[in-house]
C-alpha cells in the first residue's frame, strides 16, 4: 500500500465551523439521506424475489450473499476513495457537488439496467455498477455535516438525518411492497430511481458548500485517491474502535432487513402477496416507533453522551431479534419488530453524531467515507452468515431456518457493545 504523504493542514480547515445554521439549511444537508434510503429500503424487496425466481428456493441465501459480497466489495473501495479526491476538488460547484449530480445520473441508468435484467449474472452486474454510482455521490456527501455544521448543533443535524433515513426507508420499503405485491418490479424499480434522483439534484441546487478544499500540493490525482488508504488512520484509535463496533451493531438490523421475506414465507407460511401485505401492516408501527425515536436519541445524546445511547441501543436490538426469532405468531412478530426499529432509529443518529465529533474535520469526506465501510460490510458479513445457516437449515426445516439467522444477530450486539468500550468520546461542549 502506498503511505500517504502528509501536507500541512491550514488551521481554519481543521476546525469545526462555529457559525450556527438555520433550521432549514440542516434540512437541506439531510435531504439526499432521504434519496439514497428510499433506494436501500426498497431495492433489496425487490431484488430477493427476484433472485429466488433465477436460482431456486435451495439456493437463495447462497446467491443473496455472493450479490451482496461483490457490490460490497465495489461500495468499499469507491466510497472512502471518492470522498478523499472531493476532500482537494476544486470546481464551480464546489468539492462536493459534481459528484453528487454525476452519481445520482448514474444510478438511475443501473437501475433501469436492474430492472431489465433476465439473469442472475447480469442482476449481480448491474447491482455492482449500481453500488459504484451510488457510493460514487455519498462519499463526498457525508462530508457536509463535518464540513458544514457547528459542534453544538451537530446533535440536532444528526436527528435530522436519522429522520431522513428512516422516511426513505419507509418510503422505499412501501415502493418495493408495492412491486412485491403486484409482481411490476419494473415499475417499482423506476419510483426508487426518481426519487433518489431528484432528492440528489434538489442537494445540488440548494447546499452552500461553505468549507474550501484541502490543497493537495505536489500531489498527484492518484496519489489523492491512494491516500484514502494511507495508513495514518490507524494513529485515529477512537475512530477505528467506533468503526469496529458499528459494523457488528449494523449486521443485526440487516438480517431483519434482507431475509424479512423468507421470514414471513417461510417461518409464518405467507405467500409473496400475503407477505407483501403484513410488511404494510408492519411498517407502519414500526416507522412510527422509529420515527419517534431517532431524533429525540440524538438530542439525548448531546446531556448523556453518544455511548450510553448506543449501549441501550445495542441492548433494545438484542431483545427484539431475540422476539422475532422465538415470535409464534404475527402479531407478536410486528410487536418485536417495533423494538428493533426503536433501536435501529437511536443507533444511526447517535452512532452519527459520535463520528462527526471525533473525525479530523480536514478529511471529512475521506473519514465519513471509510466510516461506511462499517455500513457497507455489514450486510454482507451477516448475510453471509445467516445465509449460510438458512441454507443449511432448510434442508431439514425451512420453517426454522429464517428464525435461527435472526437469533445470530443477538452476538452481533454483544460484540458491538464491547468493541465501543475503548473510544473516548468528546462531549459536544468541550469540542
Amino acid at each position: 500500500m502506498t503511505a500517504a504523504v502528509a501536507v500541512p493542514i491550514d488551521g481554519a480547515l481543521a476546525e469545526r465551523p462555529t457559525r450556527d445554521l438555520p433550521r432549514w439549511q440542516l434540512f437541506e444537508l439531510s435531504l439526499y439521506w432521504l434519496g439514497i434510503n428510499v433506494l436501500m429500503g426498497g431495492l433489496e424487496l425487490i431484488l430477493q424475489p427476484r433472485t429466488e425466481a433465477l436460482v431456486g428456493t435451495e439456493h437463495t441465501g447462497a446467491a443473496i450473499a455472493v450479490r451482496t459480497i461483490i457490490g460490497t466489495i465495489v461500495a468499499i473501495i469507491v466510497q472512502p476513495t471518492v470522498g478523499a479526491i472531493s476532500d482537494h476538488t476544486i470546481s464551480r460547484w464546489g468539492r462536493r457537488k459534481p459528484y453528487i449530480l454525476i452519481g445520482a445520473a448514474l444510478d438511475v441508468v443501473f437501475l433501469l439496467g436492474i430492472a431489465l435484467s433476465d439473469s442472475y449474472v447480469s442482476l449481480v452486474m448491474f447491482v455492482a455498477l449500481l453500488q459504484f454510482s451510488s457510493n460514487f455521490a455519498q462519499g463526498p456527501f457525508q462530508g457536509y455535516v463535518p464540513d458544514l455544521v457547528p459542534a453544538k448543533q451537530v446533535g440536532l443535524a444528526s436527528g435530522l438525518m436519522g429522520v431522513m433515513i428512516m422516511l426513505g426507508r419507509v418510503i422505499g420499503t412501501a415502493i418495493g411492497t408495492i412491486g412485491l405485491y403486484t409482481g411490476n418490479y419494473f415499475v417499482a424499480t423506476l419510483g426508487l430511481a426518481v426519487l433518489e434522483l431528484g432528492t440528489g439534484i434538489a442537494t445540488v441546487l440548494t447546499v452552500d458548500e461553505g468549507r474550501p478544499p484541502r490543497p493537495r500540493g505536489s500531489r498527484s490525482w492518484v496519489q489523492i485517491a491512494l491516500s484514502a488508504w494511507g495508513l495514518d488512520i490507524l494513529r485515529e484509535r477512537n475512530f477505528v474502535w467506533l468503526l469496529a463496533s458499528r459494523l457488528f451493531v449494523l449486521m443485526g438490523p440487516s438480517i431483519l432487513v434482507n431475509f424479512i421475506v423468507y421470514y414471513l414465507t417461510r417461518s409464518h407460511g405467507l405467500t409473496h402477496e400475503e407477505a407483501a401485505t403484513w410488511s404494510n401492516i408492519a411498517l407502519v408501527p414500526v416507522a412510527i416507533a422509529t420515527l419517534c425515536t431517532t431524533y429525540p436519541a440524538a438530542r439525548l445524546s448531546d446531556r448523556l453522551g453518544r455511548k450510553a445511547l448506543i449501549y441501550a441501543s445495542c441492548g433494545i436490538g438484542a431483545v427484539g431479534m431475540l422476539g422475532l426469532g422465538l415470535a409464534p405468531a404475527l402479531p407478536i412478530a410486528v410487536a418485536f419488530g417495533v423494538v428493533v426499529g426503536i433501536s435501529a432509529g437511536a443507533f444511526l443518529a447517535v452512532d452519527w453524531a459520535l463520528m462527526t465529533d471525533i473525525i479530523p474535520k480536514a478529511e471529512s469526506g475521506r473519514y465519513m467515507g471509510i466510516s461506511n465501510l462499517a455500513s457497507a460490510a455489514s450486510g454482507p458479513i451477516a448475510l453471509t452468515f445467516a445465509g449460510l445457516v438458512m441454507d443449511a437449515v432448510t434442508q431439514i426445516d425451512p420453517a426454522a431456518g429464517p428464525r435461527l439467522s435472526f437469533l445470530i444477530a443477538l452476538a452481533f450486539y454483544a460484540i458491538g457493545a464491547a468493541l465501543l468500550g475503548p473510544v473516548r468520546e468528546r462531549r459536544p461542549e468541550r469540542i
